[in-house]
C-alpha cells in the first residue's frame, strides 16, 4: 500500500511538471516537442518501473551498474520535478489571485493562463540539478580527492612531530561498480606512507558479503604502525529485514571477521597503545554512537578508554561526529583528536576555498573538515563511498591525510 501511495504522489509530481513543459517556448517548436515527450515519458516511465521493481523484486536483482544509472536517472527526474512543481505552484497562486481579483472588481472571473516566462524558467531551474546529478555520477563517484590538513597539538612531544595519520571512511562497499578506480585510490594511501591509518566506519550499505569482492583490494592498506578500524550504523544490518535474529548475528559477526581478513585492527569499544619513536599514542575506539536518537547507540566511551595509560597523544575514533560535543569535549578533555565520518557531506553542495556549504550542516554542525574547541580537534572525513545516490555534486569522496605538529 506504501508504495503503491508512493507512486501516486510520484505520478502527480509528474503530472504537474508536464503541465510547465507543455508550456515552454521549447515545447512550441516541432522537434522541440518530440524532444521533450521522448525524454519526459521515457523517465516518468523508468520511475514508475524502478519503484515498482523495488517492491516486487527488491534491489541487487539488476546488474549492479544497471541499477546505479536507473537510480541516477530516477533521482534526478524526481529533483527536477519537484522544482519544475515549485514554480508551477507559485504560478498558480498567482493566477488564482488574479482570478480573485477580478471577483473583487466585480468583474467577471478571470483566469489568466499559464505564464510561459514562468514555465521557461522552471525548465532551465530544473535543468540545473538535473544534468548535475548526472555529471555528479558520472564523473565524481569514483574521483577521489586527497585533503591534507595539519594538526598542531600543544605539548606534543618532537618525536610524533610531523607524524603522518591517514583516514578513511564509509565506504559503502555496497555501492560499488568499478574495481579499477578503487585500486588507484589504494595506492594514492600507500604512496603518502602512513604512520597510521584509521578506518572510521560503514564497511557496508547492509550486509557483510558486500566487501567480501574487494577483500583483496582493501587489504593492500599498508601503515608502518597498523590500521585501526571502527563500526559506523550501517554495518550492523539494522536496516534489513533478516529471517531471524540469528541470521543478523551471523552476518554481523561475518563482517567484524572481515576487518581481520583486511589485517585491520577492529576496536569495539576498546583502546591500543602504540610506541613511536619512544612516545605513546593511544588509539580509543568506539561503536556507533550518536547525540541524535534515530541512531542506535552501541558506543561506549567509559569501556574504551578505561585502563587507558598516560600517553603523549590520544586518539578518539569515533564514527558519528555529534558524538564530539555530546560527550567527548565535556568529559574526556585528554583526548586530542577525533576522527569521525558518516555525513559524506551530504554528497552535494559546494566547497570552494574559502567557502563550502552542504544541506547536512542544517543536521550536522559539524560535517566535513577540521574544528576545534579549546585544545580539542575533530576532523570529519567526507566519505570515500556513496550511498543512495551512486555520485557526488560538489564534496568529493575524500582520503585524509593528518599531519601532527608539535606546538
Amino acid at each position: 500500500m506504501r508504495i503503491l501511495i508512493f507512486i501516486v504522489f510520484l505520478g502527480l509530481i509528474e503530472w504537474y511538471a508536464w503541465q510547465a513543459i507543455r508550456h515552454t517556448g521549447l515545447y512550441q517548436v516541432s522537434w522541440g516537442r518530440l524532444a521533450l515527450n521522448i525524454l519526459f515519458w521515457f523517465l516518468a516511465g523508468l520511475t514508475v518501473f524502478y519503484f515498482s521493481w523495488l517492491n516486487l523484486v527488491g534491489s541487487h536483482t539488476l546488474p549492479k551498474m544497471v541499477e546505479m544509472i536507473i537510480r541516477t536517472l530516477v533521482m534526478a527526474n524526481i529533483l527536477g520535478g519537484l522544482l519544475l512543481g515549485v514554480f508551477m505552484f507559485l504560478d498558480d497562486l498567482r493566477r488564482l489571485f488574479t482570478g480573485i481579483g477580478s471577483l473583487v472588481t466585480k468583474q467577471a472571473w478571470h483566469m489568466p493562463s499559464r505564464s510561459a516566462f514562468m514555465s521557461n524558467l522552471a525548465l532551465v531551474i530544473a535543468g540545473i540539478p538535473f544534468v548535475s546529478l548526472l555529471y555528479g555520477a558520472a564523473r565524481n563517484a569514483y574521483r577521489y580527492t586527497l585533503f591534507r590538513q595539519k594538526v598542531p597539538v600543544h605539548g606534543l612531544p618532537q618525536s610524533l612531530d610531523g607524524l603522518r595519520i591517514v583516514q578513511i571512511s564509509d565506504i559503502h562497499s555496497g555501492s560499488f561498480y568499478r574495481e579499477t578506480p578503487i585500486e588507484k585510490a589504494i595506492s594514492m594511501i600507500n604512496d603518502l606512507e602512513p604512520d597510521l591509518v584509521c578506518f572510521t566506519g560503514d564497511l557496508v550499505n547492509n550486509e557483510a558479503t558486500e566487501i567480501e569482492p574487494y577483500l583483496e583490494i582493501f587489504g593492500q592498506i599498508k601503515a608502518k604502525y597498523g590500521v585501526y578500524s571502527i563500526l559506523g550504523n550501517h554495518d550492523y544490518g539494522d536496516y534489513v529485514r533478516w529471517p531471524s535474529q540469528e541470521d543478523k548475528k551471523a552476518n554481523f559477526a561475518r563482517l567484524c571477521s572481515h576487518h581481520h581478513d583486511l589485517g585491520w585492527d577492529l576496536l569495539r569499544n576498546e583502546h591500543r597503545v602504540v610506541e613511536v619513536n619512544g612516545a605513546r599514542i593511544g588509539i580509543v575506539g568506539v561503536e556507533n554512537y550518536s547525540a541524535q536518537l534515530r541512531f542506535a547507540r552501541y558506543g561506549d566511551l567509559k569501556v574504551a578508554d578505561q585502563g587507558c595509560p598516560e600517553v603523549d597523544f590520544k586518539l578518539l575514533l569515533s564514527h558519528d561526529p555529534s558524538h564530539w560535543h555530546y560527550e567527548v569535549t565535556k568529559d574526556y578533555q585528554n583526548i586530542h583528536l577525533t576522527l569521525s565520518g558518516h555525513t559524506h557531506g551530504a554528497q552535494f553542495g559546494i566547497e570552494i576555498p574559502g567557502f563550502k556549504w552542504s544541506p547536512i550542516e542544517y543536521i550536522y554542525k559539524e560535517w566535513a573538515g577540521l574544528y576545534q574547541d579549546g585544545e580539542q580537534y575533530l576532523y570529519v572525513n567526507r566519505g570515500f563511498g556513496f550511498l543512495a545516490y551512486p555520485g557526488r555534486v560538489g564534496i568529493l569522496p575524500e582520503i585524509t591525510c593528518l599531519e601532527l605538529q608539535a606546538v
